[in-house]
């Protein structure tokens, strides 16, 4: 059974837009990229790096601490220093609200 969590409204983010998020003690960092969301961990798994402070580079943010690159739709390492992908999550969009299932 799904456990979502309300993170938002879709009215709140414009395309290229992140918000970092809290749920269930986890950090996540939620995008808005050509109209679509996605959802990974907020912390670079190279030295814990805040990736909503992080630059996005068409489907990748950039760690701001030391340029590691995430894929955004799935939390894949995409360039180092990190070696570990970061945990992706499933959005849903439910009349005007952005979940996240965790």
């Amino acid at each position: 059974m799904a456990n979502l969590y309300e993170v938002g409204k879709i009215d709140e983010m414009e395309d290229g837009d992140i918000k970092c998020v809290e749920v269930e003690d986890k950090e996540i960092a939620l995008f808005k990229l050509n109209g679509e969301y996605f959802a990974i961990d907020n912390t670079c798994t190279h030295l814990g790096g805040p990736l909503c402070e992080g630059d996005i580079d068409g489907d990748r943010v950039i760690c701001p601490w030391h340029g590691a690159e995430f894929d955004i739709r799935s939390g894949e390492v995409k360039s180092g220093p990190a070696e570990e992908n970061v945990n992706s999550y499933t959005i849903v969009i439910d009349d005007n609200s952005v979940k996240i299932d965790i």
